[in-house]
């Protein structure tokens, strides 16, 4: 049974890092709209910032893709989007409901590390929005669907 490892967390909370410093993640599909948007940003010589709103559709229609295409090849995946409330999380199990569910959550950073994650990501996510985030944010359970439960940097 292919495994998705869904990474749950604010921005700037450690998930991407994460995700890049495993060994076996090369195996993996690696899902991410921001992996897109700064593909893209790239490729438009701005920042993550002055493309997201814009590119960010077609940021979920190529992540939706790669979805589909690792979907049909029975190819593990890591998908890395904040999914901090089960409503966001419920599409990735009906994409997916032979897979393996497993959680990777990630606790926020206090709040100056946090900016400075941010910050070196290129990031300008408004104070608001990370605050709504954690006020929304609900803590995942195996009544979701999920087989694992992993905790970084609790």
């Amino acid at each position: 049974m292919p495994i998705c490892y869904q990474l749950i967390g604010v921005p700037a909370s450690g998930k991407s890092t994460w995700a890049k410093s495993r060994d076996w993640a090369h195996l993996c599909s690696y899902i991410s709209t921001d992996k897109w948007i700064e593909y893209l940003a790239k490729e438009t010589g701005q920042t993550y910032s002055q493309v997201f709103a814009e590119f960010m559709p077609i940021a979920v229609s190529l992540m939706t893709k790669e979805v589909q295409i690792a979907h049909k090849n029975g190819r593990d995946i890591i998908w890395d989007q904040t999914s901090v409330t089960a409503k966001s999380r419920v599409r990735k199990f009906r994409m997916l409901p032979e897979y393996e569910h497993i959680a990777v959550v990630f606790k926020t950073p206090e709040e100056e590390e946090h900016t400075r994650r941010l910050h070196q990501a290129g990031k300008e996510i408004p104070s608001h929005v990370i605050q709504e985030m954690i006020k929304n944010f609900e803590f995942p359970t195996e009544q979701e669907g999920f087989k694992e439960i992993r905790l970084i940097g609790f």
